[in-house]
């Protein structure tokens, strides 16, 4: 960064259309690190495990790699990782996607009394309309 201006270079053997699709997923990436570092991971989920009554996990971060999923949760080692994507979604859809992970600490299957627990968040059912919507970037919340 030079001010306000992102400076990004590419090799110069490459063609104007691949420099355009360097220069658009270098700028995407550097977008989604600034609007995840504005995002404190472990106080959300400390937050939204203590008002839903669930497990606070051991780790939570943002993962670059999730392509097919907005989520992931390991409850063998209490790990979640989050796509870095949902960093420049709205709150309330990040908010969803973490107690959805907390919500595997204590079931792991999607049964009834996982999607019970789950719903509780009051926005769950529009949250999943949206990343539904968003099922271009990911193909499902786990």
């Amino acid at each position: 960064m030079k001010g306000d201006l992102l400076t990004i270079t590419v090799p110069s053997w490459m063609s104007k259309a691949e420099e355009a699709v360097w220069r658009d997923r270098m700028a995407d990436r550097y977008r989604r690190k600034i609007d995840a570092d504005r995002i404190d991971l472990r106080e959300r989920s400390t937050t939204l495990a203590r008002r839903y009554d669930l497990p606070r996990p051991k780790e939570i971060r943002w993962a670059d790699d999730m392509k097919s999923q907005w989520g992931s949760c390991t409850p063998s080692t209490s790990t979640i990782r989050l796509s870095s994507r949902l960093a420049a979604f709205p709150n309330w859809v990040l908010d969803y996607v973490i107690v959805h992970e907390l919500a595997h600490l204590v079931v792991l299957a999607h049964n009834d009394e996982f999607w019970r627990i789950v719903h509780q968040y009051p926005k769950s059912e529009r949250a999943i309309g949206y990343l539904i919507a968003r099922s271009d970037d990911a193909e499902d919340v786990d």
